[in-house]
């Protein structure tokens, strides 16, 4: 121990790292950067651009309707500045928060009335929820819709599969493309065309996007704000029940020492584990150059556990350290510069809404651990059939 390390030094607290090390692979060629100040340095730059999750080459359709995920450089910029209002705290506070705290109750009641609820699936409703009111997916079944979001998934997976695999894998994704367009972004398209509201189908139909390419805006929000927050959800949990010492202080603390506490856990344990980007100029920075051509996949968890960034003791979860290193509690985990998450307030809100109503309620404990599970497509972990138990109401 150190006067600036309050944990003992062998101590790690992280509970996904294994598996990663075991199955995160990277392709031939590609140089990884695990330091955290390079990592900035890049992200925040101009030499490097979106590669990986699609994103392969230079954007060859019309930009003007083309996902702001593929998109760099001053077209990125234009469309990141029309969608940032339904990210912001006052948008959180003035819609979104009765939405996360209305669905927190539902989910909370019928676990008490059964005495016990399975952790993915309430988060996966209750993140569900939350970004289809964002996007404006609200005029469907929300559970199918979950269902079909969760089966469109198969398109990340085409390029792991072989040769005669992937004929048939493109005809599934095309099929459950076309269904969730069909059931879910159709009937929330026409109801705007009727009567425009506060989400991003009613501002993509102002910007004069077609069906296809609302498409494809509802499903990277619907990946990146429905499925990696159910994920968080259960390993923050999962932390909190495991801890008794941090569940009180979760428990007591305001809400930014809430907030704190879990950006740590992300930070241990993130759920976007790497970041690719292709270099489009020589550059140097402070802390190293690329060359332009070269590939590169940034590191989320090396750099999270960089002690020339974050300090001592790394693998250990302390909700402090933010504050002492003065810097951003996340870390790399949402990213980081013009590409950053914009919904990373959104998810920590819901996240630490749905946990310190979960942990109050009487009884309640972890009786069964998740499965933890790797998805290739993602390149991310999961967790599975955790089950709480509670006092029946």
């Amino acid at each position: 121990m150190t006067a600036s390390c309050p944990f003992e030094a062998t101590r790690d607290d992280r509970k996904s790292a294994a598996l990663a090390a075991e199955r995160i692979t990277v392709e031939p060629g590609t140089r990884v950067v695990g330091s955290l100040a390079f990592a900035r340095e890049l992200l925040r730059g101009t030499a490097t651009r979106q590669a990986g999750a699609g994103a392969t080459g230079e954007v060859t359709g019309d930009p003007a309707f083309t996902s702001v995920f593929f998109l760099d450089g001053e077209p990125h910029k234009r469309k990141r500045q029309a969608i940032v209002r339904f990210f912001t705290p006052k948008a959180i506070s003035t819609r979104y928060r009765a939405v996360m705290e209305t669905t927190t109750y539902d989910l909370l009641a019928r676990m008490r009335a059964r005495g016990e609820g399975q952790l993915d699936r309430m988060s996966f409703e209750l993140a569900v929820t939350v970004a289809a009111e964002i996007v404006g997916l609200t005029d469907s079944v929300q559970s199918a819709m979950a269902q079909r979001i969760q089966a469109t998934l198969i398109g990340l997976r085409l390029p792991r599969m072989s040769r005669w695999q992937r004929p048939f894998g493109q005809l599934l994704a095309t099929f459950h493309g076309v269904r969730f367009l069909m059931l879910d972004v159709r009937p929330a398209i026409r109801a705007r065309r009727a009567q425009r509201r506060e989400d991003v189908i009613s501002h993509l139909l102002d910007e004069g996007y077609p069906d296809k390419a609302i498409l494809v805006e509802c499903m990277t929000y619907a990946v990146a704000g429905m499925i990696t927050t159910r994920e968080f959800i259960v390993m923050a949990a999962w932390h909190l029940f495991g801890d008794d010492a941090l569940r009180e202080r979760f428990l007591t603390g305001e809400d930014a020492d809430q907030i704190a506490i879990l950006e740590e856990i992300m930070r241990l344990d993130p759920v976007v584990n790497m970041i690719a980007r292709r270099v489009t100029a020589d550059t140097v920075t402070a802390s190293g150059s690329v060359t332009s051509g070269e590939n590169l996949v940034l590191d989320i968890r090396a750099a999270n556990l960089d002690e020339a960034g974050v300090g001592e003791c790394p693998h250990a979860l302390d909700p402090d350290r933010a504050r002492r290193t003065k810097t951003a509690g996340s870390y790399l985990s949402f990213g980081d510069g013009s590409h950053r998450c914009p919904g990373a307030q959104v998810a920590l809100t819901e996240t630490r809404i749905f946990l310190d109503r979960l942990l109050r309620v009487p009884g309640i404990r972890l009786r069964r651990e998740p499965d933890l599970c790797w998805a290739d497509e993602l390149m991310g972990y999961e967790l599975r059939n955790a089950v709480v138990t509670c006092d029946r109401s």
